[in-house]
């Protein structure tokens, strides 16, 4: 999604940062760390090294950086520069243009966006030197987040504490994403449904919910109003997002009636049962009762249902996760449902699918031409599909 430069510092918040890679990761950021040598005290680089899968900078000479100018080589590769936690050292020399040491060096040489998460005593937060130097860097066009108030180093209850890791992900990624789903609705579905034999048992599907969590957080992220329609996962829902919990085919089809009318996209990327027992036993059957008939009827065609009464200017995507014939099923899918497109998702793959961290996506297009998103996390493919879906509608 983004290239992403951490830099950390010694504040006793530093542990914080190894959260911070960990979800810029999840999103589908590569991401570069430079600590100061005090920070790489606190927590040793093979830490940060392990989580980023890359090597994590701290001596401005080092043999490494000997053959190139490595902080120059990493302000050209950044797309996004942030620096967390932040002391009010960092902050001090950043303002003055002190370059003593790799970090604050790097931060002269970079034309990325930055944000700043600051981490200090509260008494310090307040003092009037470490104010005007977080004005003076606000109107150098520097962004901040924090810090917050709570339990301190020191032991106070003060501001001072360092942002919540999320929060500063989703900050940091506004400075450099485009908001063009601001003022808009979208309706996404994810996640298996459950479809009971009898009063305990039921019959679903491996589906993880993944794939449709990542485009409501997309998609949110991107300003819109989002509405995420979710069976049963184990998912810790998206911040800012409408949450509707369902269970059965019938739950889902009725929540997506009642939201779609009202949305400018629908993504439909739940994996609902395509057919229900036509009977459900009363009580728990048990084993004694020996071997017994299960009659299995076809469920609500619930996209297919909705598009019937598609407005104008609404767009819908329907998912197919197939094995074999791929292609021969989504486009006959694409018709048979009557949307905009069709998210083709090849499950047969041990590396991708329903329990994977990644997916293989082709869109195809009413009218038949696909598009390959390619083979990626489920982070990046929903930004690609929110890519691909506002430029096709752009035209």
């Amino acid at each position: 999604m983004a290239n992403v430069t951490l830099g950390v510092s010694s504040s006793i918040a530093v542990y914080k940062a190894c959260e911070i890679v960990r979800r810029f990761r999840e999103r589908g950021c590569e991401v570069r760390v430079i600590m100061t040598g005090n920070a790489a005290r606190l927590v040793s680089p093979v830490v940060f090294e392990a989580l980023s899968g890359n090597p994590v900078a701290v001596e401005l000479f080092s043999e490494r950086s000997a053959r190139s100018i490595e902080h120059i080589e990493i302000a050209k590769w950044e797309e996004l520069f942030v620096v967390a936690p932040a002391t009010a050292n960092v902050i001090g020399k950043f303002t003055s243009g002190v370059a003593d040491d790799f970090l604050t060096t790097h931060y002269l040489a970079s034309t990325a966006p930055c944000l700043i998460a600051p981490a200090m005593n509260g008494r310090m937060w307040r003092a009037a030197a470490v104010r005007e130097n977080v004005a003076i860097l606000e109107n150098r066009g520097v962004a901040f987040i924090g810090p917050k108030r709570g339990s301190l180093a020191c032991g106070e209850e003060d501001v001072g504490a360092l942002a919540d890791p999320e929060a500063i992900v989703e900050k940091a990624l506004t400075l450099i994403r485009p908001m063009d789903l601001t003022g808009k609705s979208v309706v996404v579905t994810a996640g298996p449904t459950r479809e009971y034999l009898d009063q305990v048992r039921f019959i679903s599907n491996p589906s993880t919910g993944r794939m449709g969590y990542r485009i409501a957080e997309a998609a949110q992220r991107r300003g819109a109003e989002v509405t995420l329609i979710s069976g049963p996962t184990e998912i810790e829902p998206p911040a800012r997002v409408r949450l509707v919990m369902v269970e059965t085919t019938d739950e889902l089809s009725r929540a997506v009636k009642a939201h779609a009318p009202k949305c400018d996209y629908l993504f439909m990327a739940a994996a609902p049962s395509d057919f229900a027992p036509e009977k459900i036993s009363a009580g728990k059957r048990s084993r004694k009762e020996g071997a017994f008939s299960l009659k299995l009827v076809p469920t609500a065609d619930i996209l297919k249902d909705v598009a019937a009464k598609k407005k104008k200017g609404q767009v819908f995507c329907g998912f197919a996760a197939e094995i074999g014939n791929h292609m021969q099923n989504a486009k006959r899918k694409l018709g048979d449902k009557g949307v905009d497109l069709i998210a083709l998702n090849d499950v047969s793959g041990e590396d991708s699918g329903f329990a994977s961290e990644q997916n293989e996506i082709t869109l195809i297009w009413a009218g038949g031409k696909a598009e390959k998103l390619g083979k990626a996390s489920k982070s990046e493919l929903a930004a690609r599909l929110l890519d691909a879906v506002l430029k096709k509608r752009g035209k």
